[in-house]
């Protein structure tokens, strides 16, 4: 075989001729099943598409009906819904009655950790916002509820230390809380840390609180000021002479219990520096309250011990149970109460009914 090059015939070897005159057939082969190959995948593709979307509309229509019998009336989800609706239903319209004198609870236990807190700030913010005259008295030096109600309370501002110590009346340490109206609160500072060992040697060490607010209510009755319906003292996780102060200033003591095991142990402990105080500084003062917090339904420890906290005081324990919810734990960042952070929320239902339960008791 020989081919022509620049007029000069040139020979190609015997077997590089018979590779070369395969090669068309074998590519023209090659290329015809490669044809077959990408028809019988394109087919194959078109077949599995058309099962996907009959197989997609079953399953949505499946997946429908599974989420529509979820939510039937016999479903976990559609009975809490269910509860909860009728809960506000309840609470919808209804006017909390006026105390036909000022009630002054002191918020106590000396466990750290079960709410005082936050049950103070939100049962005072809860009666505020149903027209009520409140008033919050920050005696924890961690000023936690000054926080939550958006009241200052750093180094420089008045606060109920300048009252205890420095003999300052209230009036010049009250402050309004920017979100509620008719909600004011006195603020806790970091020097209440060393109020402690500073009352140790004054007069009526016990007294100092009960004496600033009788001037107080008298200054506002003077000056043509509403009367305050609730006083709320949020005492520090311990039994000094601050938490000695709020118990001689008080009528009634609302206690709130964490729904485990370590919280009634201190309970006895909390109740008989309570009969102490009865015995010799305040004969007035009553446990009146008693407050379930962080329950978790899921688990039977809070069952038990709510169900054993309501069998040895049925008259104290509120019907309302605070659940652990993420909204409550979330408002003070916002220096705010979960009433006014999240008023739908399950925290703030159950404050609110915790709030009216208490009024109208």
């Amino acid at each position: 075989m020989a081919s022509e090059v620049g007029g000069a015939t040139v020979g190609i070897p015997p077997f590089f001729a018979l590779e070369l005159a395969a090669q068309p057939s074998e590519r023209r082969q090659a290329l015809k099943s490669s044809k077959v190959r990408q028809k019988a995948k394109s087919q194959t593709k078109s077949v599995d598409s058309k099962l996907n979307r009959n197989i997609s509309r079953e399953t949505a229509s499946q997946t429908g009906k599974n989420v529509m019998d979820t939510m039937g009336e016999d479903s976990p989800i559609a009975r809490e819904l269910a509860h909860e609706t009728k809960r506000r239903e309840r609470l919808l319209g209804r006017k909390l009655p006026t105390p036909s004198h000022t009630r002054i609870l002191t918020v106590a236990n000396q466990k750290g950790g079960v709410g005082k807190t936050t049950t103070t700030v939100n049962i005072a913010a809860a009666l505020a916002s149903a027209g009520l005259k409140v008033l919050v008295v920050d005696i924890d030096p961690q000023g936690n509820a000054s926080t939550a109600l958006g009241v200052e309370h750093h180094a420089d501002v008045d606060s109920i230390y300048d009252v205890l110590i420095n003999d300052f009346s209230l009036a010049e340490v009250v402050a309004p809380c920017p979100d509620i109206d008719n909600l004011l609160c006195a603020p806790a500072t970091i020097h209440l840390a060393g109020a402690e060992i500073e009352l140790v040697s004054l007069v009526a060490r016990e007294q100092r609180l009960r004496r600033a607010l009788d001037v107080y209510a008298k200054d506002r009755e003077d000056n043509g000021q509403p009367r305050l319906d609730y006083v709320f003292i949020d005492c520090p996780p311990s039994l000094g002479l601050l938490t000695v102060n709020a118990f001689c200033a008080a009528n009634e003591v609302l206690i709130p219990i964490q729904c485990e095991y370590y919280a009634l142990e201190g309970l006895s402990q909390l109740l008989k520096n309570i009969e102490m105080i009865q015995k010799h500084l305040n004969a007035d003062l009553d446990v009146s309250t008693i407050l379930l917090t962080m329950y978790d339904g899921r688990t039977n420890l809070a069952a038990q011990v709510a169900a054993d906290v309501r069998e040895h005081f049925p008259q104290q324990v509120l019907k309302a149970v605070v659940p652990r919810s993420v909204r409550i734990s979330e408002a003070p960042s916002y220096q705010q109460t979960v009433m006014t952070y999240d008023p739908s929320s399950s925290g703030a239902l159950s404050y609110l009914e915790a709030a009216t339960e208490l009024a109208e008791r």
